[in-house]
C-alpha cells in the first residue's frame, strides 16, 4: 500500500477529542472542515495544565535524493512516546505546494507514521501560505505605488530588495521586469519572483511570539534603500498594518491528528537552505501547555535546520531543547561514500541494495560530523537508523556502533514507517533518558560577536571549512549592516543542503575547503542576517516529469497520486 492508501484506512478520531489531549476545549478551536482546526493563541497565556514539557528536535544526516525519513520520525517518535506512557505532540511545517507538485511529492510523514488526511495537509491546509503570499505581494504593490507617486522616501529603484512570491515552482518568473508599457504603469525596474516559503513574511510568522510581535516585525522589514543609503521599511511605506490584518488568522497553528490519533500541530513552512527551516514558535508554545514531550522537526541536516533551530529559533522563543533525534539510513550513508551514482528520479544502482560495509564506514563520516554538530550545542543526541528492506543486520549494527562511538547518547534501529509507534519504542525510551540528563543547551556564538565572527564560527566549527573568503560585495554589505545596527543578529546561512560545505558535489565529511561568501542580505523583521554561499535557488523550477503529472481525482472525487 502507498501512504495515501494507508491513511484512508485510518478511522479518524473526532477532532475535539484529539484537542482534549492537549487540554483544549471547543472554544479554543476554530474548525476548518472536519479534519482541521485553527487553535486560538490566547491559550498560551493561561496556566499550563502539565509541568513544562521536554523539548525534542528531530534532525538528520546531510540529505540525499533517497530521502532519510525525518518527517516520518518526527511524527512516529511522538506516537512511540505516547505508547510508553508520555503525552507527546509533534509540531511540523506545512508543506509547500512547489515540492508537492514538483520532485518531492507530499510531506506529511509516511507509512504508519503520518499526519492524516495527507491530502489536507499537502493541499492548501487552512490557507496560511496563501495569506503569506497575499501579504507579501500587497507590500510589493505598495512599494511600486510609492515609487510611482512622487517617491516620497527617495527609494532607489535599483536598490528595491522586495520581490514578489508564489507557492509554485516556476523558473520563468525568476527574473522579470515590471511596469512595462509606459508611464501610467509605474516605474520600470528589474525584479523577480521567489517561492512563498522563502518570503521573509514566512520567517516572521514562524518566529513571532504573538500578534503584537508579528505586527512589530512586519513593520521592521526592509523593502529597499534610499539613495542616501537609509533603509526603507514596510512601516515607512505604510503597509505593515494591512499585512497584519491579512495574517491575523495565519498566525494561529492548525491542529490535526496522526495515524494513531494523537495531536499534531502544523504551522508555517520556511525552507532551511534559504531561511530558518522550522515550524512556528507559537505552535511549540501551544503544545508546551498540555504535553510531556513536544517533538519538532528541523529542515535538512543538522548543519542546516537544527543549527538554525538552536541559534535562531531558540533565541527568539527562549525555549531550550532537552534532546535531539538524528535520523540516518544505511543507503544514504552509502551514498555519502561517493561510490554510487544516485540521481533523483532515476532508478537506484542495484549495488546500493547489496551489503557493503566499507561504503557504510566511508559514508558514516557524515553521521559522525552531524552528531558532533548537535553536541556543539550541548544537546544529547539519539540516533535513529531508519530501516529499509535491503539493509543487512551487519550494516545496521555497524551504523549503531559508529554512532555510539561518535558520542551519541544511544542509537537504535527504527521501523516507525512500517510499524507506527510500536517500531520506535526503544528510541522513545532512549529519548526520555537523554532528556532527563539535565539541561546543558548552549548557543554556538554570543550575540555581541561580530557578523564575521559568527560566519566564521559556523564555517569552521559546523561545516568543517579551513577559512572563509568574502567577495567585495559581501565585505561592503557586512560593514553596512554593522553600521546600521544589525550586528547583534544571528546568522541564517543560505547554502546547499546536499553537502556540509557550499558545494553539493562534496559528499561525506569534506574538510579543509575555503567557504565562499558571495553576497549578504538581511531580514530585519525576521531578525537575522543571511549570507549567500554559492548560487541559492529561491524559485525552483518543475522537472521534466514532475509529481503533478500523477495527481488527479478519482470517480469519487478523492485525490490520487499525491504520495
Amino acid at each position: 500500500m502507498n501512504d495515501l492508501e494507508i491513511a484512508r484506512q485510518i478511522a479518524l478520531r473526532p477532532l475535539p477529542e484529539v484537542a482534549r489531549i492537549l487540554g483544549l476545549g471547543d472554544a479554543d478551536l476554530e474548525p476548518y472542515r472536519r479534519t482541521m482546526a485553527k487553535v486560538r493563541l490566547d491559550i498560551i497565556d493561561r496556566e499550563p495544565i502539565r509541568p513544562r514539557a521536554r523539548y525534542v528536535v528531530v534532525t538528520a544526516i546531510t540529505p540525499t535524493p533517497l530521502g532519510e525519513g525525518k518527517t516520518v520520525h518526527t511524527v512516529g517518535i511522538s506516537l512511540a512516546l505516547n505508547r510508553i506512557g508520555k503525552r507527546a505532540v509533534c509540531t511540523i511545517r506545512q508543506p509547500s505546494m512547489g515540492p508537492v507538485f514538483g520532485i518531492k511529492g507530499g510531506a506529511a510523514g509516511g507509512g504508519w507514521s503520518q499526519v492524516v488526511p495527507p491530502e489536507d495537509i499537502n493541499l492548501h491546509l487552512t490557507g496560511d501560505f496563501h495569506a503569506v503570499t497575499a501579504a507579501h505581494n500587497l507590500l510589493a504593490a505598495f512599494v511600486d505605488a510609492s515609487l510611482h507617486f512622487d517617491n516620497p522616501h527617495d527609494l532607489d529603484p535599483a536598490q528595491v530588495t522586495w520581490r514578489r512570491v508564489l507557492d509554485v515552482n516556476d523558473r520563468a518568473l525568476r527574473d522579470v521586469e515590471v511596469a512595462r508599457g509606459g508611464k501610467a504603469n509605474g516605474t520600470p525596474r528589474e525584479t523577480g519572483f521567489d517561492i512563498t516559503s522563502s518570503s521573509e513574511i514566512m520567517a516572521v510568522l514562524g518566529l513571532a511570539t504573538d500578534l503584537h510581535d508579528l505586527r512589530a516585525r512586519l513593520g521592521r522589514m526592509v523593502v529597499g534603500y534610499a539613495r542616501s543609503g537609509k533603509p526603507v521599511t514596510a512601516e515607512d511605506i505604510g503597509c505593515a498594518g494591512s499585512m497584519a490584518a491579512l495574517l491575523r488568522h495565519a498566525i494561529e497553528p492548525t491542529l490535526m491528528q496522526t495515524t494513531e490519533g494523537t495531536p499534531a500541530l502544523i504551522h508555517t513552512g520556511p525552507f532551511a537552505n534559504i531561511a530558518h527551516g522550522n515550524s512556528s514558535i507559537v505552535a511549540d508554545q501551544v503544545a508546551m501547555r498540555g504535553a510531556d514531550f513536544v517533538v519538532t522537526e528541523a529542515g535538512f541536516g543538522a548543519d542546516m535546520g537544527a543549527e538554525k533551530f538552536f541559534n535562531i529559533k531558540c533565541r527568539a522563543s527562549g525555549l531550550k531543547p532537552h534532546a535531539a533525534l538524528l535520523v540516518a539510513t544505511v543507503r544514504a550513508l552509502k551514498a555519502h561514500s561517493g561510490k554510487f551514482d544516485i540521481v533523483a528520479g532515476k532508478p537506484l544502482p542495484k549495488e546500493l541494495g547489496q551489503e557493503d560495509l566499507d561504503a557504510v564506514r566511508q559514508g558514516a563520516a557524515n553521521l559522525v560530523k552531524q552528531i558532533e554538530n548537535v553536541r556543539l550545542h550541548g544537546v544529547p543526541v539519539v540516533v535513529a537508523v531508519n530501516r529499509f528492506p535491503t539493509d543487512s543486520e551487519a550494516e545496521l549494527e555497524l551504523v549503531r556502533s559508529i554512532a555510539k562511538e561518535a558520542g551519541a547518547f544511544d542509537a537504535h534501529v527504527s521501523t516507525l514507517f512500517s510499524d507506527g509507534g510500536k517500531g520506535g519504542e526503544a528510541l522513545a525510551e532512549a529519548l526520555v533518558k537523554a532528556a532527563d540528563e539535565g539541561e546543558t543547551f548552549r548557543f554556538l556564538y554570543p550575540e555581541d560577536a561580530s557578523l564575521k565572527q559568527k560566519i566564521e564560527t559556523l564555517a569552521t566549527k559546523v561545516y568543517g571549512a579551513a577559512g572563509v573568503e568574502y567577495s567585495e560585495v559581501a565585505e561592503r554589505k557586512l560593514a553596512q549592516y554593522e553600521e546600521l545596527g544589525y550586528g547583534r543578529m544571528p546568522i541564517c546561512m543560505a547554502k546547499t543542503q546536499y553537502s556540509l560545505s557550499h558545494d553539493a558535489t562534496l559528499r561525506g565529511r569534506p574538510e579543509g575547503f575555503t567557504f565562499p561568501i558571495k553576497d549578504v542580505r538581511v531580514a530585519v523583521g525576521a531578525g537575522f542576517v543571511y549570507p549567500l554561499a554559492g548560487s541559492i535557488m529561491t524559485m525552483p523550477g518543475l522537472g521534466r516529469n514532475p509529481n503533478g503529472l500523477h495527481i488527479d481525482l478519482d470517480r469519487s472525487g478523492q485525490v490520487q497520486g499525491l504520495m
